[in-house]
């Protein structure tokens, strides 16, 4: 990124091949649509084009992109919430095993509609704690400078979201149970 930022724009590309997967999963995620999904990673990119006179790089690149992505989020989230709430459960599959999907069994389908439902059911500061400590592989110290807290309160937070979505999860997969007796 500080070559980025130094002039050579051309380097972008390598950044988009690097990240664009893990941004894409992150806002699928957080909004369950793949096209909005899709979207918001561009509106990442061209921010960190943007404003890449902002990246100094003190810090780790990928906690200041999921700064502006996080922005990015809450901007789309006021603009139009009720488009970024689609579910589209086979392209998360296919987007986040890079372009094919990884087994077509069908307990695994519906395993990923299951925890994407629970997700969906979690609070937006709940999801977005797990989404960057369990999927995108963030640090709790990330993390924590991020959201602007301290470790230990992230720590926290993910230990009470995760305790949430196995609660919602157990419930979920017995009332389907239920209702294929």
């Amino acid at each position: 990124m500080l070559q980025v930022k130094a002039g050579q724009v051309d380097k972008m590309g390598l950044l988009f091949e690097r990240y664009h997967r893990p941004l894409f999963a992150f806002f699928y995620h957080s909004n369950g649509n793949a096209t909005a999904s899709e979207d918001l990673v561009q509106n990442v990119f061209y921010r960190m084009l943007k404003y890449r006179h902002t990246f100094t790089g003190e810090g780790e690149f990928r906690t200041w992109m999921y700064h502006l992505a996080r922005n990015v989020l809450a901007d789309a989230a006021k603009k139009d919430k009720p488009s970024l709430h689609h579910k589209d459960v086979a392209d998360l599959a296919e987007k986040i095993a890079g372009g094919t999907p990884a087994d077509g069994s069908l307990q695994k389908s519906q395993d990923v509609e299951l925890l994407h439902r629970a997700m969906a059911r979690l609070s937006p500061d709940q999801r977005e704690v797990l989404v960057l400590s369990r999927f995108q592989e963030l640090k709790y110290e990330q993390i924590a400078q991020l959201l602007d807290t301290t470790v230990g309160a992230v720590k926290v937070r993910a230990h009470r979201a995760l305790c949430q979505l196995k609660d919602i999860y157990l419930k979920l997969e017995n009332g389907s149970k239920v209702r294929e007796l």
